[in-house]
Formats: structure tokens, sequence, C-alpha cells
């Protein structure tokens, strides 16, 4: 086959979204105000700060004269490429953000977004998950995100209702047991 044919590229990163997985097709961005907030600070800190480090680093590297050696230009240039393509990242998440406080459904025992929501499940093994948006849900935390299939089932769910949750090994069949959500900030 000839070379003519073929995509080379000087870097294998050139995929824009590697770490999360992509949002359903006409949803919103669905986060806490914490984690619309995280994201937020991690964009300014990446624009205001770091990617003009980097781009005085670069400036200073390219001026010192051989391009193909210089480990500073090198290393400049792709970490410039991996900030650039994380603001883009996070531009399209923040565009489609949804800021959804949970904590206006403080009192209420139906399951939204935001939820910490403890289940039970047939054996009676119970376990509290927090629902939270795609970006900020950290399963080591027990956070899930609102469109993992757990969370999908509970969603809209009260206390005391048994639901089916479809798992790899079959139906499962599991009780909501208590719903909490944060309490309001006093302004």
């Amino acid at each position: 086959m000839s070379k003519a044919f073929t995509k080379e590229s000087d870097s294998g990163d050139d995929d824009d979204e590697v770490s999360l997985p992509a949002l359903p097709q006409g949803t919103r961005n669905y986060m806490t105000p914490a984690g619309y907030a995280r994201l937020r600070a991690e964009f300014v800190e990446l624009l205001d700060v770091e990617r003009p480090k980097i781009v005085e680093i670069v400036s200073w590297a390219a001026k010192n004269g051989d391009r193909s050696e210089n480990g500073d230009y090198l290393y400049g240039k792709k970490r410039l490429r991996e900030i650039d393509r994380r603001l883009r990242f996070l531009t399209k998440r923040l565009d489609v953000a949804e800021v959804a406080d949970p904590s206006v459904h403080h009192g209420k025992d139906q399951v939204f977004f935001g939820a910490t929501v403890t289940y039970a499940n047939s054996k009676g093994e119970e376990r509290t998950i927090t629902i939270k948006g795609i970006d900020e849900s950290d399963s080591l935390k027990g956070e899930v995100s609102w469109i993992s299939p757990i969370a999908r089932v509970l969603l809209k769910a009260r206390e005391g209702d048994e639901l089916q949750l479809v798992t790899p090994v079959g139906v499962e069949k599991i009780e909501v047991l208590e719903v909490n959500y944060p309490a309001p900030k006093a302004d």
C-alpha cells in the first residue's frame, strides 16, 4: 500500500475525549454546583496559568536554535497540545452543562439527580450511592453517573419501592431504603 494513502501523525494522542464517556445524544450535561465549579476552575487554571507558562517556555526554547534536539521545545509543544485538547473538551462539556442543585429536593423521599440513596438487594446487602454528573462521579467514593444503569433504575423511585435492576448475571430485585439530599445553603 502506498504511503500516500495512510494518515501519519506526529503523536498518537489526537483523541479528544479520551478519559470520560460521551454524553447521550441530545442530552444536557447535568452536574452539581460543586462539580460545575470544579470543571470551571480547571478550565480557568489551564487557560490563564498553565498555558501561558508553557507558551513562554516553548518561545524561549525556540530561540535556542536546533528544535529537533531541544527537549524543552519538544516537551512544551506536546504539553500545549494536551492543554489545548483538554480546553476543547472542557469547553464542550461546560457549554452543555445544566447545573442542578440537589438541595432543592431536601426532605423529599423521591430519587432525583443529586440524591444519596441507600438500597438493599434480595440478599439484604445494603449499598449507598450518590447520583452525580458524568464528569464528577467517582465510583470509589460511592458516586455514580446519572446515566448509569443503577441510577436510571433508581430515578423517580421513592423510599420503600421495590425495583428490578438488570445486571450481567440476571435481574436483581432491590428495595429503596433511604433517600437523602444535602441541606440548602443559607444565604
